[in-house]
């Protein structure tokens, strides 16, 4: 299965956000989101929420390209986001890289940058191995 041709199969929230995974290994994870003005909050900047999906998103892919061998799978456990800008127009995308890759914890880190490629914001999530 391509993560990238098959991805809304395995993860239909994303989908439904408008959320596209444009590369996946284990080194790195990148997906899009485009702004749209149904996606915002107040003054026209795309949610925080969906930025926050957006990195889940990336993080566990990421994480799941890099688990051991004989693990199930893997489930976000915590997650820490800084905001550093708003996004009134174009695009975000998101890239992960994983920090830890250990037997019980993933640790990835997110970066998620506008169209300009000015840093929005980072995220430092962890997720537990199945």
């Amino acid at each position: 299965m391509s993560w990238v041709t098959d991805f809304a199969k395995l993860i239909p929230f994303a989908e439904r956000l408008g959320i596209d995974i444009t590369e996946a290994s284990a080194e790195v994870v990148r997906g899009r989101v485009d702004w749209a003005a149904d996606l915002t909050t107040t003054g026209g900047s795309l949610h925080g929420g969906l930025l926050m999906s957006l990195a889940d998103t990336t993080g566990a892919v990421c994480a799941f390209l890099n688990l051991p061998e004989g693990a199930q799978g893997t489930t976000t456990i915590e997650s820490k986001t800084n905001f550093l800008r708003g996004v009134r127009e174009g695009h975000v995308v998101g890239a992960s890289t994983p920090l830890h890759t250990g037997r019980r914890v993933i640790v990835v880190e997110t970066e998620l940058r506008d169209a300009a490629e000015k840093l929005i914001a980072k995220v430092t999530q962890t997720q537990a191995v199945l």
